[in-house]
């Protein structure tokens, strides 16, 4: 039997993060992982190789705001080109995720893990031993009930189509119905349309509503519609193809039809019971630790029941690492706090939030200053020909930032600002000046307009 001081079970960006982390420090650690392509889901099939989309998408979003305004003709998209650069990017990621950890002095060991015991993984046959486990299985995307599912691709597909057909359907309201439908509205064929079928009352849940129906109206006017409240109950092969009929009665052709319905924790093979590992829907139950129920047990990233983000992964890494080491005596505790973890939805205009939205402070009771606009036509926006901007700030009767919520270009540079306000407990009042010596004009110099209906008297 092979032994181990740490066992981490997933090569994604989480496990990796926590690989590094202990070996540097000297701890005998193994990564085990199960698929025949290691490195990830963000490496893969998401934050990284999305961004090659975006960025192009970005580009030609940008000159078809300033056609006749400085520009004369917008570039058209080459969806194919951009798919060559990011393949270019992800074909070198298996071999070099194996040979990183390698160089590193950290074992590979390649197959699906299944606990035999609290202290003990079975591997192939192969039996494992460790003092401490860090599970970071990632998710996968969740099944769905639905007649003819197997005529649907998965977002990991999605990246990898040659071409566009001109239509596509686009399966739920989340995150990627919504980056990827902007994708093809910029890199397709003039006249390139999707549609976003969404089962429950509104699109993208974790953001402010208000917020949300701005960009669903950006979306429309980019041949995106978006439909909620439909109910699929078939998908048929239909000539070239696809027939989507719903409960209600309604029925659409399509060219192609995307699963964008969200992702659920890859945890079934695991054998979590087993292990005395308590979990749920949602995924592994941890602490602010990340331990699970069994101390010796922690779980990152998106197997966890907490924030499906990239960078949120990499953050739990680190802390589970450093408690890990505290409890071999080589370091500090740590805790981990979701209070302030941002999200960015790469659509254009992007949406960002930090903190609260204003439904979650009307349920909670909570008291709340706002200040909020939409349309903006200030010269920034005016630049750039950017119709849909908006922003919604909420702060306390202290003056702190409970959330923040912005619809812009460069948005995510307006969220980590007012982020790193929120974790350092910064009031309007100080980041009005603060942003008042911003480089002028830009969008972070904006946020003194923002802030100003905020301010004391």
């Amino acid at each position: 039997m092979n032994a181990y001081d740490v066992i981490i079970v997933g090569s994604g960006t989480s496990g990796q993060t926590a690989a590094f982390d202990l070996s540097e420090k000297g701890v005998r650690v193994a990564v085990v992982e199960k698929s025949d392509r290691p490195g990830g889901t963000c490496a893969l099939a998401g934050c990284q190789p999305k961004k090659w989309f975006y960025e192009a998408a970005e580009a030609i979003a940008k000159a078809r705001h300033l056609e006749g305004n400085g520009i004369v003709a917008a570039p058209e998209g080459n969806w194919a080109q951009v798919l060559e650069q990011k393949r270019q990017f992800t074909d070198s990621i298996p071999e070099g995720t194996i040979k990183n950890l390698q160089t590193a002095g950290i074992d590979f060991v390649a197959g699906t893990a299944t606990f035999a015991d609290e202290k003990t993984l079975s591997v192939n046959g192969k039996r494992l031993e460790a003092k401490f486990f860090v599970l970071a299985t990632g998710a996968q995307p969740m099944q769905l009930p639905i007649d003819g599912i197997e005529h649907v691709i998965t977002s990991d597909d999605f990246l990898n189509l040659d071409e566009l057909p001109p239509f596509i359907c686009f399966i739920g309201g989340g995150f990627i119905s919504f980056e990827f439908a902007h994708f093809a509205a910029r890199l397709g064929s003039r006249g390139q349309r999707a549609v976003i079928l969404e089962v429950s009352d509104r699109p993208l849940g974790p953001f402010d509503a208000e917020m949300v129906e701005l960009l669903v109206q950006a979306s429309r006017g980019e041949d995106i519609d978006v439909k909620t409240g439909v109910d699929i109950e078939t998908i048929e092969k239909h000539g070239k193809g696809f027939l989507v009929r719903t409960a209600q009665g309604d029925s659409l052709e399509t060219g192609l039809v995307v699963h964008g319905a969200g992702r659920v924790p890859d945890i079934k093979a695991l054998g979590l019971n087993v292990a005395g590992i308590q979990y749920s829907q949602r995924g592994i139950i941890v602490d602010q630790t990340l331990r699970t129920s069994n101390r010796r047990i922690f779980a990152v990233g998106d197997c966890a029941a907490t924030i499906q983000l990239a960078r949120v992964a990499d953050k739990e890494a680190h802390v589970a690492a450093e408690n890990i080491l505290a409890e071999l005596n080589m370091g500090q505790n740590s805790t981990m706090d979701y209070d302030t973890v941002p999200a960015i939805l790469f659509t254009y205009p992007q949406l960002g939030m930090v903190g609260q939205t204003e439904d979650s402070l009307k349920q909670d009771g909570q008291t709340y200053h706002k200040s909020f606009a939409k349309n903006l036509s200030w010269p920034t926006y005016k630049r750039v020909g950017l119709k849909h901007a908006a922003y919604k700030i909420l702060t306390d009767a202290h003056k702190k930032i409970l959330g923040a919520h912005i619809l812009s270009d460069q948005t995510s540079g307006l969220i980590n600002t007012i982020k790193q306000a929120m974790l350092h407990e910064t009031t309007v009042d100080e980041l009005y000046q603060q942003t008042i010596v911003s480089p002028y004009p830009t969008r972070e110099s904006d946020l003194s307009y923002m802030l100003k209906p905020l301010l004391s008297d």
